[in-house]
């Protein structure tokens, strides 16, 4: 027979489901990692949204983290609710998820490091796995990847996914592995919310946060998986500090040839076209 705290025992199919309900009552008031409600039932749905629309929505809390598997047009939007997020994203094509975004090529291929509304997301094949349609944040990082678990053990005395201070890879790869994907599988990553930038002598500044309710949103130009890891960032000189994020998307259009975005630069254009060709050989398009 097992003890817990709140005088149950979880020695039995009965104490354990009493544990549990007890840990659920707990937790009213506390950030729900996923909420009991259809994801049209969202509470604060975006103004330009129809709630009817939305296909997945919740808050992930601090040292948290969630995937999501979504057709290809959906609008995902990432918003920084209390000022101090940070959310690790890696990208990969849902339907050939060894077609994972290529952190490098997108920004050679855009000669751009600050990426923000108007750049894409290119995978290791020349292809657009997302567009980012929307940005109030302009803080972001495609250079220095998120957590270790070795650097969270050194610096904050533990790194592990169930730890108060967990690393980035770490609840990576518990995202990964719901799509059968391995620790092998986790390319580097970028981030949003907490902004770094690169002085005139090479050296990194961290920026800190664009502040409460700045918001991401990525459309998605493929069937596509989204793993985010809502940790501190690697460079955030501060105590372990981590708070809400919340993650709607809702259905939508890929971009076509008849967007600005398409033609928006020669790089760009070629990336979409590579993506168009592809998913019509496959049917998809």
């Amino acid at each position: 027979m097992t003890a817990t705290t709140s005088g149950t025992t979880t020695g039995t199919t009965a104490g354990a489901r009493e544990h549990a309900r007890a840990q659920e009552a707990d937790a009213v008031g506390t950030v729900d990692t996923m909420p009991i409600r259809p994801a049209t039932g969202w509470p604060s749905p975006p103004s330009e949204v129809d709630p009817a629309t939305l296909v997945h929505a919740e808050t992930v809390a601090g040292g948290g983290y969630t995937h999501l598997a979504v057709a290809r047009g959906t609008h995902v939007r990432l918003t920084d609710l209390l000022g101090d997020a940070c959310a690790h994203v890696l990208a990969y094509r849902l339907d050939r998820p060894w077609e994972r975004l290529n952190v490098a090529d997108t920004v050679k291929v855009q000669w751009q490091v600050y990426l923000t509304a108007g750049h894409l997301l290119l995978s290791d094949q020349g292809r657009v796995l997302a567009s980012i349609v929307g940005d109030t944040s302009a803080h972001q990082d495609a250079l220095y990847g998120t957590t270790t678990r070795a650097r969270n053990d050194e610096r904050y005395g533990d790194g592990s996914a169930q730890g108060p201070t967990p690393a980035g890879r770490e609840l990576f790869a518990l995202a990964a592995a719901k799509h059968d994907l391995g620790r092998r599988d986790l390319p580097p990553s970028i981030s949003f919310f907490q902004g770094v930038r690169i002085d005139d002598d090479g050296r990194p500044v961290f920026e800190g946060s664009a502040g409460p309710g700045a918001a991401v949103t990525l459309r998605a130009e493929v069937p596509l998986l989204l793993l985010v890891a809502n940790t501190a960032h690697p460079l955030d000189p501060r105590p372990f500090t981590s708070t809400p994020l919340e993650v709607l998307a809702w259905r939508g259009s890929p971009t076509s040839d008849t967007d600005p975005l398409w033609d928006a630069t020669p790089e760009g254009r070629r990336s979409f076209v590579n993506t168009r060709d592809d998913l019509t050989a496959r049917g998809i398009a």
